[in-house]
């Protein structure tokens, strides 16, 4: 078909295709006018996901996500969130509301799921594609109830988001409650065993403080006895030598060499004496017992250190007895403490378990509370809906631009198919196609004897006609 044709058909069928056209404008202008004047008011919400939770002190990564505003909106869209608005908005006060509840769903379900499905089909949620602002969208009959009915969804939104963060803290805090309350006991029991212990052994310094003493004092006791084991065999040595004249003792003591040297002086004077007076003179003679004297009590007195190295010996004996006596009490005394530390500390450490876990429970415990007791959101009204002054829909501008486009379309397609339907010749071109024949000639009106050629022609496209219709 070529475009000719297409216009030579609309011409022909130009009654039909403009009263289906007129029909679809003037009736999509009347059923808009006479449609019911619908209402929309528009709340707008803030998400905020990049601010810190305020008790937590830090950003929650699940608010990051991207699927995190569509969680938001299939929230707003929930039962939870309009049964809450139907509550918000009082429908269960109203007696005419209550009634229509009855009537329409026999007592069955609840009035808030009734009331709430409605509020749905005309709600619209629109987030916006680049930032976090959700816009709430209510048409309605009347401005001021399409106005309060989007109000209650943004703030029925708002205490549902807040119920959720609450209600699985104040969980947890019961849990954590119940937890405390056992680690408490198992704490108690930690620090009974370590006093009962203490007690028991007499233990009063729980650090290393008394284990650091007795160590000490079992070291100054070996090197005591160090020294004692060397003063003996000093003395044991001293003992043995035969020449006790020349024993360290012996030579260092001030009487012994204050009397070596009296001897030492007297013998000089004896011998001067001698040479002058003889061996029988009476000074010779004191002299030599003056000398005598000297060397009796030189005698004694290295005999009386003799005597005292003995004694030293074995003085040195004894107490180097005494003290390993002592230091193997001290060892006794010092395992036995170790062993006491040992077990002291695994208590301690016991102890400390149960407070490290008694006070963990309940620092999350507080913080659950505190998330519990929160009313805090991250959800914010950035703009309330007000009372729309003009209404939303029926829009009778675009419903009209709308039935043009589709009565051209029913216009052009009832054309079409009449044609189809009922095939008439209407050109040179028709004539052509419809008997595969070449025309000759083309007559109108204003040359001689078009009648006759006219009714021939007329014959001619009613015989091609009807062959293209058996064919």
């Amino acid at each position: 078909m070529t475009f000719q044709q297409f216009l030579l058909i609309l011409w022909a069928r130009r009654k039909i295709a403009l009263s289906i056209f007129g029909a679809t404008v003037l009736t999509t202008l009347i059923v808009s006018l006479i449609l019911p004047k619908e209402y929309t008011a528009t709340t707008s919400l803030v998400v905020d996901v990049k601010s810190p939770d305020p008790i937590a002190g830090m950003i929650m990564q699940g608010m990051m996500t991207p699927g995190y505003m569509a969680t938001q909106i299939d929230i707003i869209n929930s039962d939870r969130v309009a049964s809450r608005v139907v509550k918000l908005l009082g429908f269960e006060k109203s007696a005419e509301a209550v009634e229509k509840w009855k009537e329409a769903s026999e007592g069955k379900g609840t009035l808030e799921s009734y009331y709430g499905n409605i509020l749905q089909k005309k709600l619209d949620i629109k987030p916006s594609r680049e930032s976090n602002v959700i816009n709430i969208n209510f048409s309605g009959a009347e401005p001021q109830f399409a106005a309060a009915v989007a109000n209650a969804f943004a703030q029925a939104y708002i205490d549902t988001s807040i119920e959720m963060r609450v209600e699985p803290a104040r969980q947890y805090s019961a849990w954590f409650e119940e937890r405390q309350k056992g680690l408490r006991t198992n704490l108690e029991n930690a620090q009974a065993r370590l006093s009962s212990y203490q007690q028991e052994k007499g233990i009063v310094v729980t650090d290393d403080r008394m284990m650091d003493n007795e160590t000490g004092r079992l070291n100054e006791l070996t090197a005591q006895l160090a020294n004692a084991q060397a003063l003996k065999a000093d003395a044991s040595s001293r003992q043995k030598s035969g020449t006790t004249e020349l024993s360290l003792e012996v030579l260092q003591n001030p009487l012994i060499q204050n009397l070596k040297a009296e001897i030492a002086r007297a013998e000089s004077r004896l011998s001067e004496i001698s040479s002058n007076l003889g061996k029988n003179h009476p000074q010779v003679q004191q002299m030599e017992a003056q000398i005598l004297e000297q060397r009796q009590q030189l005698k004694q007195e290295i005999g009386r250190i003799s005597g005292g190295a003995a004694v030293a010996n074995k003085f040195g004996t004894i107490k180097q007895d005494e003290l390993k006596a002592a230091i193997e009490e001290q060892k006794k005394r010092v395992l036995a403490i170790r062993s006491e530390r040992d077990e002291l500390s695994v208590l301690v450490n016991d102890v400390e378990t149960a407070r490290r876990a008694y006070e963990a429970v309940g620092q999350r415990m507080s913080q659950s509370n505190l998330e519990g007791q929160s009313q805090q959101t991250n959800v914010l009204v950035l703009s309330p809906a007000s009372e729309p002054t003009q209404h939303s829909r029926p829009k009778v501008f675009l419903n009209v631009l709308v039935s043009i486009f589709l009565g051209t379309l029913l216009g052009v397609g009832a054309a079409l198919v009449l044609e189809l339907s009922q095939r008439r010749i209407r050109s040179a071109e028709d004539l052509t196609l419809a008997l595969d024949l070449p025309v000759l000639a083309e007559l109108d009106s204003t040359t001689p004897n078009a009648h006759k050629g006219f009714r021939f022609w007329q014959k001619t496209s009613l015989n091609a006609g009807q062959a293209a219709s058996k064919a």
